[in-house]
Order: C-alpha cells, then structure tokens, then sequence
C-alpha cells in the first residue's frame, strides 16, 4: 500500500504522516527526506537541483519497492499545478502507487488561520521547511489544484482543529475501508 499526502506546506503532513506511518505499522517518505539534499548542494529550481530530486527520488523509489508488499509506504508532497515537472513528479509517484497497489491519495488542508499558525512553527527550520505566513495565504487564496484528486482512492482531509493522531487515524480508517 502506498498512501500520498499532498498539501501546502503547514498543513501538517509530515505530522499526520509520522503518525499514520506509526498506526500503519508502516514506513514514512517524507518530501524533504528527498528534498533536502538538493536544497544543500544546488540552487533552488536549477537543472541541477531537479536533477538531484530525481536521482534521490529514484533511489528512494527503488528501496520502497524492495519493502516486503505488507509494509505500508507514507509519502508525503507538495505537487499542484500542471508543469511539466509537477506532471513528472506525480507520474514517478502514481508508477510507485500501481507497482505498490492499493495506491491512496489524501489532500491535506487546514484553514488559514490554523495554516498560518503551523506555518510559523520554530521547528520547521529543522527540516529547511517554508516558515512564510504569505506563503500560507498566497496557497489558500489562489493556489493550483493539487496532484491526485482524480484518484481512484481519493480523500480530502480538514485537518483544522484535529491532532496529528486523530488525523492518521481517519485516514487509517478509510485505508482500511478500500
């Protein structure tokens, strides 16, 4: 099984994936597991940076399909629009998804006040999170449609006022219910 967490930054993926991972008896692969080597070493949206998010992505790929089929994967993202890159992002991850079934997409969204509070979080410097609050407006207000909504097994999840836990257990729930 493979579960897809994608949402703006400060919606609590990673959180909600931690746990859900934990539930699931599972593995989690969080974006900036991914990400943080190219963030290191190349410049942001060079060739160079998309280059190194392949490379990294192709190796973690390779590891999650050398799981044995009963461990769950988490992945979590941030994939929205329709760029090419944004299309070859969600390509790798829905390859990932068939090689991997059932293939699980859950939109993470929270309201923006509770976004903008989360947002803010002193520990997101940890992992070279985004800390901007008009980042968190700029998203809600006229953000793209994010990647995976067309999903066979698709769910949109309000994570405003809900812990982390109890998030990763409605979405263990409707995992379990596919």
């Amino acid at each position: 099984m493979i579960i897809v967490l994608n949402g703006y930054p400060g919606v609590g993926k990673l959180s909600i994936g931690r746990e859900l991972a934990s539930v699931l008896g599972g593995r989690l692969l969080d974006i900036h597991s991914v990400y943080n080597i190219a963030f290191a070493l190349t410049e942001f949206r060079s060739p160079e940076f998309r280059d190194a998010v392949e490379e990294v992505e192709a190796i973690a790929h390779k590891l999650v399909l050398r799981l044995p089929d009963a461990v769950p994967v988490v992945l979590t993202t941030v994939l929205a629009g329709d760029s090419d890159w944004a299309r070859a992002e969600w390509d790798r991850i829905v390859a990932l998804g068939n090689a991997r079934p059932p293939f699980l997409v859950v939109h993470v969204h929270c309201d923006l006040d509770e976004n903008i509070r989360r947002i803010q979080s002193p520990q997101r410097d940890e992992k070279r999170k985004p800390r901007d609050p008009d980042m968190a407006r700029r998203n809600q207000r006229d953000g793209e449609v994010l990647a995976g909504f067309d999903a066979p097994h698709f769910l949109a999840i309000d994570t405003t006022g809900k812990t982390a836990m109890e998030a990763a257990q409605d979405i263990a729930a409707w995992a379990g219910a596919v």
